[in-house]
């Protein structure tokens, strides 16, 4: 199996041309994404065919999970599908689990694509599209309280076609318990499909720096779908403007969202690393 390694801000993929192709998904993603005995990656992102857009992606988690959405995923997806000449357009369209994107690909001189832009849908914001099991609430779910054995936390709940809870704190973003904290939140009772956790800290009306606990992955450098939720949290909270630089270990995003019913633009890096082959 012929695959290519990228990555969108330090968040890394094993992409793989799978047109043609159909093994065990899931059990190929746990062996593949292991960092010390497979190739190592945040999760393997499928190119398929589509009935409904000019591409399908199907991306799974290193624990064989698969994701609605993933915004650094799918940047890697656009790279390579323009490079390969999977396709020839630069912007097209991607069907995903969390809905159809609207993607556009920029290159440098050489033609080589180093950016990339999405369309992540509009954000949504009731405790059933989320999913969060909480009591007599309706519209936007900010700053809730969640109890977990080491303390209470406050999230804001998003989903960008996956579920994410945003945690706002005061302190650097560096010190803080992630690698305690994330797992307790990502499988919490009150989120039925468990969900993704991002620590946040605004330094200003167009920055912020974030580190994100991923469903099915861990903490990774990066995660495209937990910036725009964190946009969006932001914003609902009046403490960003429309355009806002998340800005990660891995690299910095930049997210746009009017608010409303718009949808929400993600732009950002996108590197490939090398290629192999893999044995089956």
């Amino acid at each position: 199996m012929r695959f290519t390694k990228c990555h969108g801000a330090g968040n890394d993929f094993v992409v793989v041309d799978a047109r043609d192709m159909e093994l065990p998904w899931s059990s190929v993603a746990k062996r593949i994404c292991d960092r010390h005995f497979g190739v190592g990656s945040d999760g393997i992102i499928l190119i398929m065919n589509s009935t409904s857009a000019d591409l399908k992606m199907r991306m799974f988690n290193p624990d064989g999970s698969e994701a609605e959405a993933c915004g650094n995923g799918l940047r890697c997806f656009v790279k390579y599908a323009v490079d390969h000449m999977v396709t020839t357009k630069l912007k097209f369209t991607v069907e995903t689990l969390g809905g159809v994107r609207n993607v556009t690909s920029f290159p440098d001189d050489s033609g080589r694509i180093v950016e990339a832009e999405l369309s992540m849908g509009a954000p949504r914001l009731e405790p059933s599209e989320i999913p969060a099991d909480v009591q007599d609430v309706t519209g936007p779910i900010l700053d809730y309280p969640v109890d977990t054995a080491e303390r209470t936390i406050r999230v804001s709940m998003v989903s960008m076609g996956n579920p994410h809870a945003v945690n706002f704190i005061d302190s650097d973003v560096a010190d803080y318990p992630l690698l305690t904290v994330g797992p307790t939140v990502e499988h919490h009772p009150i989120f039925p499909a468990r969900v993704n956790y991002e620590i946040a800290r605004v330094l200003g009306r167009d920055d912020i720096s974030a580190r994100v606990w991923e469903r099915g992955a861990g903490e990774t450098l990066a995660c495209g779908s937990g910036a725009c939720a964190i946009a969006v949290a932001a914003r609902l909270l009046d403490r960003c403007d429309e355009t806002v630089r998340i800005h990660l270990p891995g690299g910095v995003l930049t997210i746009t969202w009017p608010g409303g019913d718009a949808e929400v633009l993600l732009r950002g890096p996108v590197e490939e690393v090398f290629t192999g082959d893999w044995p089956y």
